[in-house]
């Protein structure tokens, strides 16, 4: 953990990409589930981080298509 920290702070551009990777999938995993009415996913996408591994398997399996 502390090699982790270490790493982050001697690159603050990392952490910097981290934080706009998981924003950018946050916001639209969570438009894509207000617009489809899943208040469930919606409300675990908005609380739960997971660095956008959530958002994308929501993306892929769980998003209703237009036909």
């Amino acid at each position: 953990m502390e090699n982790i920290i270490s790493t982050i702070h001697h690159t603050p551009w990392l952490l910097t990409l981290i934080v706009i990777w998981s924003i950018a999938w946050k916001a639209v995993a969570t438009w894509h589930a207000a617009r489809n009415s899943q208040l469930g996913w919606f409300i675990a996408l908005f609380i739960i981080n997971t660095l956008g591994v959530l958002e994308i398997i929501y993306l892929a399996f769980f998003s209703k298509r237009k036909s």
